[in-house]
């Protein structure tokens, strides 16, 4: 990273560059936490930037630092790096120390996030507060940061960075020292009992400067709650020399929540930034559909006027990026709900002399992260793969709409439906209706198109039927879609009290709002502020979500016929694969590729498909109030349905080419209801060697086989076109038949279809180690009878013609019949 504009590097930091790649981590740590105490700010300013780089890597991933999303709790240098970037450590107190003295540090505005970096190269300013007196006009480019925004930037920005981790290492996410020391620094300075303990360089010099006049030039783009609201006092307007030393404080707090929510989830296009943002659009939006009395009559919205379909940035988050973000929502339910109970119950007059913490705490989640969260949920509900790694998007939704977990409560009830919601969460589920009922029709849609039989996907099914169908929260949600479908006629009347702008008081989410339009006001605001305004509302409970879900729980019960026919599938192989089978005994699958040790593991995965999926019915019976009638008669019509496609291909339309897949016939395999009997469709005699088979026999017979054929071909012809014994034993031996019907079970193109089939000798069955062994055991037993080789091999040959011949005599005598 480039040191600040006219500072040259000091002698201390060639001599820190110098050595920084040859002395162990331990003795880098004990010098810098020494420098750190001894040196004066001035000096310690230089170091600065290449210090926090070297930590975190650079932006563009290229050098690594330390590492940390690598670096695991086993590695010796784990406990070294956590004490050094500990919030009460060395690095941070060099951030204080220069802090002090109001230094600022260069931060590239490519690598913010694409709304905010077209924003500001567009020469609008972000409406969040922690971009304001950052950015020189004209556009340099670059962002000036005190020295504890510059840390945290540097700090979240590494989790975005490409990975660089060792080949063939495989770390676990959660482990990692990046992880933990998010949840260090969430926990130390967004606490749920206590404040945040100050700084050491608490003095008038360690608070942000006010921001200066914005220049009448620069177009702004806001939102009126951030500015009039709690962020007004503590983070637009730093506190004053004299004002509370808590309030001094808070803006720790806020600066690095923001710069959490601003660089992990301000993911989409600048259009919708625009959009969501600005409370002059949000004002007009809200007061002309409120006004509609024919709302949910109009015709559907044309493409392109939902959030989903307004996304432009290329951004895919990681698997690690979603935990962290998880952990991220988790913390901040338990910090909102360690809000002192005197606090929630006390007056709005009251609410002014509460501390700047516990007003964080009750606004938080609304006002930081509900908007951006849901666009970042909706856009990977709408591209995550549909595979199992998606269990790490769903597990953050399940969070977000769960606070009730984390407010450190104790509940005796084990069984999680059984877990009453408590009323007063109410409030929060109608306020954030979208989250339940939008993401949840998404998720319906996503797991129609999932293999359920697959015991992971049929896990996150039972998770999220398991969280609807906690007693109360259907009601909740029900009440919160009634509060929006309320008539515009009667919140008219209450407009004038209602719709204040910011310049006349007013403020979003604000508390203070009459009662009887609060409700209906912030439910309204929420789903029209976030959908846009052409958003056609679907009702979780209406009729077209019912239907959906019927369509589901089809599904699920083709998914249980098919994990129990897969389960009874893999009993009768595993009894063939004995070692009976080797005799003969058992049937042996050419096309079989599972071992024994997969057969087990493939039916402990069934007996959770059908325990997960069992569940799972059961709760969307409940949650949707389906009777159990109307459940048995699902079932025996899937039942039904599945007997009588059981043997029949997905299904296709003929082509020239083949029969090609329709997209009934793509979720018909998807769900494994009926499936292509997968055969090796090419010559026979060059199919790849089997496990069973030796290579070099293999060969060996391929090369006699093709001589032999190529110098009485003509002759074995004339042989099997006779109609006598000899012909039918010629036809036994030396055609293949028996491959051209088993090949009308799988569809094949035309060439192959009108493929000739020549009359030949094929060898390769003597390559088979089962045919060795059997050959092997009948020499040892006409060795014991004291027969000779050639009289051993002659037998041999008249026991397997005298075998084939009762065999050729039996199947002719069953087609004739």
């Amino acid at each position: 990273m480039a040191v600040p504009a006219l500072q040259q590097p000091s002698y201390l930091l060639a001599n820190l560059k110098a050595d920084w790649t040859n002395k162990p981590l331990l003795q880098r740590c004990h010098e810098l936490c020494k420098i750190i105490d001894d040196y004066p700010a001035k000096d310690l300013h230089a170091i600065f930037p290449w210090l926090v780089e070297s930590v975190f890597g650079s932006l563009d991933g290229i050098l690594t630092g330390l590492n940390l999303r690598f670096l695991q709790a086993r590695a010796a240098e784990y406990n070294i790096a956590m004490d050094f970037l500990d919030p009460s450590g060395p690095m941070m107190k060099l951030v204080y120390k220069l802090q002090a003295e109001e230094y600022k540090y260069e931060f590239p505005v490519s690598y913010l996030p694409g709304p905010i970096k077209l924003s500001i190269q567009a020469g609008v300013l972000p409406d969040c507060p922690l971009f304001h007196n950052k950015i020189q006009f004209p556009m340099s480019g670059l962002l000036f940061l005190n020295p504890f925004e510059y840390y945290m930037f540097n700090f979240a920005s590494s989790l975005l960075a490409p990975k660089n981790y060792p080949p063939g290492q495989h770390v676990s996410c959660s482990d990692s020292a990046y992880f933990v020391l998010v949840d260090t620094y969430l926990k130390y300075f967004l606490p749920t009992e206590g404040n945040v303990p100050p700084s050491p360089f608490s003095d008038t010099r360690g608070t942000v400067a006010s921001p200066a006049p914005r220049s009448p030039s620069v177009p702004y783009v806001g939102k009126g709650g951030y500015s009039t609201g709690l962020l007004k006092r503590h983070i637009t307007h730093q506190p004053s020399v004299n004002a509370d030393p808590a309030a001094q404080e808070i803006w720790r707090s806020e600066t690095l929540l923001q710069v959490f929510v601003e660089m992990w989830l301000h993911h989409y296009s600048l259009e919708m930034y625009q959009k969501l943002q600005s409370p002059q659009v949000k004002l007009a939006l809200l007061q002309y559909r409120l006004s509609m009395s024919s709302m949910l009559c109009q015709p559907p919205a044309p493409p392109g006027s939902g959030t989903l379909h307004t996304y432009q940035e290329p951004f895919t988050p990681t698997e690690e990026h979603v935990l962290v973000v998880r952990l991220l929502v988790k913390h901040l339910h338990a910090f909102s709900s360690s809000l002192k109970p005197e606090t929630i119950s006390s007056s709005p007059s009251a609410h002014s002399h509460s501390s700047p913490l516990e007003e964080l705490k009750r606004v938080v989640v609304q006002r930081f992260v509900q908007q951006k969260l849901y666009v970042f949920l909706q856009h990977c509900f709408g591209h995550w793969p549909l595979d199992a790694s998606f269990r790490a998007i769903l597990e953050t939704w399940l969070s977000y709409i769960q606070p009730w977990r984390y407010t450190g409560e104790k509940n005796t009830q084990a069984d999680g439906q059984n877990r009453t919601v408590p009323d007063k969460w109410a409030s929060f589920v109608q306020e954030n209706l979208l989250m339940y009922t939008k993401l949840f029709q998404v998720f319906l849609n996503r797991a129609m198109r999932t293999d359920l039989v697959n015991a992971k996907n049929a896990l996150m099914i039972f998770r999220v039927a398991k969280v609807f169908v906690q007693p109360n929260l259907s009601d909740m949600i029900q009440k919160g879609e009634q509060l929006f479908l309320e008539p515009e006629h009667a919140i008219l009347q209450r407009q004038n009290r209602v719709f204040l702008t910011p310049s006349h008081g007013g403020s979003f989410l604000s508390s203070r709002q009459p009662m009887g339009t609060d409700s209906v006001f912030k439910v309204k605001s929420h789903v029209y502020s976030l959908e846009g305004q052409d958003c056609q509302y679907h009702l979780m409970f209406g009729p077209d979500l019912r239907k959906t879900v019927l369509k589901l729980i089809q599904i699920i019960a083709q998914a249980r016929q098919t994990a129990k026919r897969i389960s009874d599938h893999s009993t009768e192989m595993a009894a063939n694969n004995s070692f009976l089978s080797w005799f003969g005994v058992g049937s042996l699958d050419h096309n079989n590729t599972f071992s024994g040790g997969e057969m087990d593991d493939l039916g402990e995965g069934v007996k959770k498909t059908h325990e997960f999926l069992d569940k799972a019915l059961d709760y969307l019976c409940q949650i949707f109030r389906l009777n159990a009638g109307q459940l048995s008669q699902l079932i025996v019509n899937v039942a039904s349905v599945d007997n009588e496609g059981a043997s029949k291909l997905p299904d296709c339309i003929p082509s020239e080419n083949g029969l090609v897949l329709t997209d009934l016939g793509r979720l018909q395999i998807i769900n494994g209801l009926r499936r292509f009997e997968i055969e090796y469709q090419g010559d026979p005699e060059l199919q790849p060697i089997r496990s069973y088979e030796n290579a070099f026999l293999v060969r060996l017979l391929f090369q006699i086989s093709t001589f032999m054929n190529a110098r009485l071909g003509d002759h074995m012809e004339a042989l099997c076109s006779r109609q006598d014994l000899l012909g039918r034993l010629g036809r036994h031996y030396l055609s293949s038949t028996s491959v051209v019907e088993q090949r009308r079970k799988s569809p094949v193109t035309r060439q192959m279809r009108e493929r000739p089939q020549r009359v030949r000798l094929s060898l390769r069955v003597l390559a088979s180690y089962r045919t060795l062994l059997v050959l092997l055991l009948l020499y040892m037993l006409f060795a014991l009878l004291s027969f000779g080789v050639l009289s051993s091999t002659g037998l041999v040959l008249i026991v397997s013609f005298l075998y084939e011949l009762l065999l050729n005599f039996f199947n002719e005598k069953l087609k004739t019949q």
